[in-house]
């Protein structure tokens, strides 16, 4: 089928089809994907004393959903072209929705890991193919609108996901944190089939890049199981996460030197030389690096040094999602209104400057300040979703839409595994480094010392536990520090992203422009 064949069948769907019934759908199928990779976060002890497996063995539940995730979302556009976009988001839907109950019915944890697997790869391609829907649906004018329903899904999930998980595990059990993507999943199929118009394949007959498929899998997996592992094997003191960095490198550029030579590439690079879609894919690099590394590290926060339960912990931060929820409207309508790089240079400041307030927070801090501020960030990162990926779509042919959307969802998704991973080794290795002048001017014959250990020791009325809490206030004054590190390098890295903006063309999408060239 032609471009340009398949560029009519897009506008005439959209003139039989009342996009704004499609919109709620799709969003839907992507909130339901992106709420499972942090659902099970809070329900991973209940999980490993229900089937009888250690605490280390228990997180593979997370491990194996996030690597085959990251290999499903950069080729599910290529997908979708190849077997017909509707027609593999249901049979997406259909494989999650079953592995979501072979996953809340797994007699054993070998077996929940493998449903796991599945079920990551399978709904891999319902946020990529969520938003080609959704940029084909609607014309260029009423994108933004369209992005913000999306964007409630993406965005808030995540947000909402710890705080829903452990709600699900007290009152029910774990297994109804994957059971309840069955009726939902049923829901949307028959939605689907009724209201989204069936697409045939869309390729000339090339044969399967069964080599470039093999490379990105193995390439990209090897890739996130580094993130994931990376920090509890010392990283480049494990020999396994040596063999894992060589292999990434291996495998990822001998697939980029091998796709400038295939005439239809899984993955399409030759899109990075539209200036907008390379710059709107670095800044949602940076966005998901901040805003899942965020999500990550306030709780820690709250748990390790604030003695916050996983559950509290998850209710000061559920503010924050309800306020990208309201906000992401406003946002969109905006969009239509306002020149879309002011909207990006406001978002970035905005999140920017309250990741560096965060930097005064203390041991002292209370739950309002901490919800208070989170809702702050939240604010700024709903005015940044919506131009970013609006802005990512001028200039790109519409041809084009299905692997762009899978891109940008998988460079949102990469930031978030990259931000989640360098944030806790910067927690570690900096709690370490400030741990060492606080010891050194913490020595016995210091008077200040000597008097804060009389105090503990009154206090306690033992020698040995006043030491132990002096300890213990080290340790955590030297990992406070280490947070107030990781807050203020989070708010300037967003920050830095503000010249970058200078760079976007501004402009609407044209479903005109030519195709970028197949060699």
């Amino acid at each position: 089928m032609s471009d340009a064949a398949a560029g009519n069948g897009a506008s005439s769907a959209r003139k039989a089809i009342n996009p704004w019934l499609i919109a709620p759908m799709v969003a839907l199928a992507a909130f339901m994907e992106v709420l499972d990779i942090s659902i099970a976060n809070v329900s991973l002890s209940n999980i490993a004393g229900s089937l009888g497996a250690g605490p280390e063995e228990s997180t593979w539940v997370l491990t194996s959903y996030l690597v085959t995730n990251a290999i499903a979302l950069p080729i599910a556009g290529w997908l979708s072209e190849y077997f017909g976009r509707t027609r593999f988001f249901i049979a997406c839907i259909i494989g999650f929705s079953t592995a979501s109950l072979a996953c809340g019915l797994a007699p054993s944890l070998g077996m929940l890991i493998f449903f796991r697997a599945i079920q990551g790869l399978a709904g891999g391609a319902l946020q990529p193919v969520s938003q080609a829907i959704l940029a084909d649906a609607f014309p260029p004018a009423q994108r933004s609108m369209a992005f913000a329903m999306y964007g409630i899904a993406v965005v808030a999930a995540p947000a909402i996901g710890p705080t829903l998980g452990g709600w699900i595990t007290d009152q029910f059990s774990w297994h109804w944190i994957f059971l309840i993507n069955v009726p939902v999943g049923a829901l949307l199929i028959v939605l689907i089939r009724m209201y989204l118009p069936d697409e045939k394949p869309n390729h000339d007959g090339s044969p399967i890049d069964y080599i470039g498929f093999s490379l990105i899998a193995i390439g990209l997996g090897s890739l996130q199981w580094l993130l994931d592992r990376g920090q509890n094997e010392d990283w480049w003191d494990s020999l396994e996460i040596r063999v894992l960095t060589g292999v990434v490198i291996v495998a990822l550029l001998t697939y980029i030197v091998r796709s400038f030579d295939q005439h239809n590439p899984i993955v399409n690079l030759r899109l990075y030389r539209y200036r907008n879609y390379a710059i709107s894919n670095l800044l949602m690099f940076v966005l998901g690096f901040i805003l899942l590394g965020s999500t990550a590290l306030l709780p820690l926060f709250m748990e390790s040094l604030l003695d916050y339960s996983a559950l509290d912990a998850g209710l000061v931060i559920s503010p924050g999602g309800f306020a990208i929820m309201a906000m992401m409207p406003v946002a969109g309508k905006l969009a239509g209104r306002v020149d879309l790089r002011l909207m990006i240079a406001f978002g970035l400041l905005c999140a920017g400057s309250s990741l560096w307030y965060m930097g005064n927070f203390n041991l002292q801090v209370d739950s309002t300040t901490l919800a208070l501020v989170r809702v702050w960030q939240t604010l700024g990162i709903a005015f940044l979703f919506i131009p970013i990926n609006t802005m990512a779509y001028i200039g790109l042919p519409a041809s084009a839409n299905n692997q762009a959307a899978s891109m940008l969802a998988f460079m949102r998704n990469l930031g978030g595994g990259v931000g989640i991973s360098v944030l806790v080794t910067l927690i570690s290795r900096l709690g370490a480094h400030h741990q060492v002048p606080l010891v050194a001017n913490t020595s016995p014959g210091d008077p200040e010392w000597e008097q804060h250990l009389a105090r503990l020791q009154g206090v306690t009325g033992s020698h040995d536990q006043a030491l132990a809490l002096l300890n213990q206030t080290v340790q955590g004054q030297a990992q406070m520090l280490a947070y107030i590190d990781a807050f203020h390098f989070m708010g300037a890295l967003f920050v830095l992203m503000i010249p970058l903006v200078l760079l976007l063309k501004p402009g609407q999408a044209d479903p005109e422009a030519e195709p970028a060239p197949a060699h």
